[in-house]
C-alpha cells in the first residue's frame, strides 16, 4: 500500500492490498483515491463535501452511508455491506459496479437511494434490500444488467432498465422478458414499480380497493410502436415477497393499463401458474400487472352519461373490459341522496372487449323534481358492488345548480355548471379552501381540506353561489 498526504487532502494509492479506515470525512478540495487492485474497507461511512472528490477504480466497502455533495467517479467496484440500514446519497455520481450485501435483519437490511442513480455495468445483490426513496430511480443503462433477485433481496421502489435495438428476445433482467416476434421496436425502457404495497403505484386496484394484484407492476414504452396485428410475448416473474396475498398455485390474468391507477384491460386469457412467473400475449405496450382470478381487477367503466330526450332520460355507459360482471343495476334519486333501483341490464361476464350499454327511463315528469340524479351500481357474480360516478338531468327550465349530499363530512358533487368552468369553494371568513374545474358533463367533485371546521361554505362557478353545510 502507498498512502500520500497533501494540503489538499488525502491521496490514496492502493496497487495492492486493503486498507481500512474509520468513519471518513473529505473536506472541501480533498482527493481520495483508490487504484485498481486496492480495497478501501470504511468501518463506519464516507461524508464528502462540495468539491470534494473521490475515484474508486477498486473496490471502496463500507458498512456506513455515502453522502455524497462533490464529485464521485468510480469505475470499480461500492460494495455496502453493512449491519443495518445504510443511506447512499450520491449527487452527481458515476458508478459502474454495485453490490448490495447488508446483513441486517429484516427490515433493517436495505441500502436506501433518496436520489436518481445510475449503474454503468451491474448491480449485484447478494443480501438485503435496494429501496428506492420518494421519486428516485435506479436507471440500468443499455448493455448493465441486474443481477441476484431474489426472495429477501431485491430492487423495492423503481427500477428501470433500457434496451437498444429491440428485436427479439430481450431479457431487462428487472423479472420483464419482451419477445418482440419480428418486429423491431426501437429503445425500449421497462420501469419496474415493486413492493412499496401502495394502490396504483406498486399494485393495481379497484376503485371500492377490495380487488388487487401482485405488489409488482412494470411500464413498458417503446420508441416504434408495437403492431396490434402481431403481438408480442411477454413475460413477467416477482419474488414472493410481492405475492400481496396470491397463494400459488392459481390462475392468473395478465392486465394492461395507460397508468397505474387504471383503467384496466385483460390481456390473453387466464392460464394456471404454479410458480411466479406468467407469459402471455400483447397487443399494446403500457403498464402491466398480473392477479388471480380470485382476486380479479375490476370492471372498467370508460363512459357514463345521462341526457333528456323529451319526456324521457337516456342513459348510456360502455366498459373497456369485464371479470366476472353480472350485471348492472341503474338507481335513481330526486335528491342525490336517497337512491333506489329503476332497471337493470346484464353484464358480459368476464371480457377483454369494450361493451356498450343502455337503459330508457320513460318519464322524469313523475318525480316532480326540477333535477333528477342517476348512478349505476355494478354487481360482481360473487355479490361485491361498486358504484359509478352521479349523473344528472334537468328536467324542466334552464341547468340549476345542485350539490349533493348537502350537508356533507367531507365531499360532495356540484352538479349543472358549464363544461370546464372554474369552481370555487370559500370558508365563513372568505378564504379559498378549494378549487376545481367542471367536467364535461358540468359536474365537478368537491373535497373540504382535512380538518376543516364545521359550518356554512360558499361554492361559486361563475355568477351563482351556493350554500354548502359541513357537518
Amino acid at each position: 500500500m502507498q498512502q500520500f498526504i497533501s494540503m489538499a487532502g488525502l491521496l490514496l494509492g492502493l496497487t495492492a492490498g486493503t486498507a481500512a479506515a474509520q468513519t471518513l470525512t473529505a473536506t472541501t478540495g480533498s482527493s481520495l483515491t483508490v487504484q485498481s487492485g486496492a480495497t478501501l474497507y470504511v468501518v463506519g461511512g464516507v461524508q464528502q463535501a462540495s468539491r470534494a472528490t473521490l475515484t474508486n477504480a477498486g473496490t471502496v466497502q463500507l458498512t456506513g452511508d455515502l453522502l455524497n455533495a462533490g464529485t464521485l467517479t468510480s469505475p470499480g467496484l461500492l460494495l455496502f455491506s453493512g449491519s443495518q440500514d445504510q443511506t447512499f446519497s450520491p449527487g452527481s455520481a458515476t458508478v459502474e459496479k454495485l453490490t448490495v450485501a447488508n446483513t441486517g435483519g429484516a427490515g433493517n437490511n436495505r441500502l436506501l437511494l433518496p436520489a436518481d442513480l445510475t449503474i454503468g455495468t451491474q448491480l449485484t445483490l447478494t443480501q438485503g434490500l435496494l429501496r428506492t426513496q420518494g421519486s428516485a430511480t435506479l436507471l440500468i443503462p443499455n448493455g448493465a444488467r441486474v443481477e441476484g433477485e431474489a426472495d429477501g433481496r431485491y430492487v423495492q421502489g423503481r427500477l428501470q432498465v433500457k434496451r437498444t435495438a429491440v428485436n427479439g428476445t430481450v431479457d431487462f433482467t428487472n423479472g420483464f422478458t419482451l419477445t418482440t416476434n419480428g418486429q423491431n421496436l426501437g429503445t425500449v425502457t421497462v420501469t419496474r414499480t415493486a413492493g412499496l404495497q401502495v394502490g396504483g403505484v406498486s399494485y393495481g386496484q379497484s376503485g371500492s380497493g377490495t380487488n388487487q394484484g401482485i405488489d409488482r407492476m412494470w411500464q413498458v414504452e417503446a420508441t416504434q410502436p408495437l403492431d396490434p396485428a402481431t403481438p408480442a410475448t411477454v413475460k413477467v416473474s416477482w419474488v414472493a415477497d410481492d405475492d400481496h396475498g396470491l397463494t400459488l398455485p392459481t390462475t392468473a390474468q395478465l392486465w394492461r393499463a395507460e397508468q397505474g391507477t387504471g383503467p384496466w384491460a385483460p390481456q390473453g386469457a387466464p392460464v394456471s401458474v404454479s410458480a411466479r412467473s406468467f407469459t402471455a400475449s400483447v397487443g399494446q405496450l403500457g403498464m402491466l400487472t398480473l392477479s388471480s382470478s380470485n382476486q380479479p381487477l375490476p370492471v372498467e367503466l370508460v363512459r357514463f352519461t345521462a341526457e333528456r330526450r323529451g319526456a324521457a332520460a337516456l342513459l348510456r355507459w360502455s366498459t373497456a373490459s369485464e371479470v366476472n360482471n353480472d350485471r348492472f343495476e341503474v338507481e335513481v334519486s330526486e335528491d342525490g341522496y336517497a337512491f333506489r333501483r329503476i332497471g337493470q341490464v346484464s353484464g358480459h361476464g368476464t371480457s377483454s372487449l369494450s361493451h356498450e350499454y343502455q337503459l330508457l327511463d320513460p318519464e322524469l315528469a313523475r318525480y316532480g323534481a326540477a333535477l333528477v340524479y342517476y348512478r349505476l351500481r355494478q354487481v360482481d357474480h360473487d355479490g361485491t358492488t361498486h358504484f359509478s360516478p352521479v349523473r344528472t338531468v334537468v328536467v324542466s327550465g334552464q341547468p340549476e345548480l345542485a350539490l349533493f349530499p348537502n350537508p356533507t363530512s367531507e365531499a360532495t358533487t356540484l352538479t349543472g355548471a358549464l363544461p370546464s368552468a372554474a369552481v370555487s369553494v370559500y370558508d365563513s371568513m372568505g378564504r379559498l379552501v378549494h378549487t376545481s374545474t367542471a367536467d364535461a358533463a358540468g359536474s365537478a367533485q368537491l373535497r373540504l381540506p382535512a380538518g376543516s371546521a364545521a359550518g356554512v361554505y360558499m361554492v361559486r362557478t361563475g355568477q351563482h353561489a351556493l350554500r354548502l353545510i359541513r357537518q
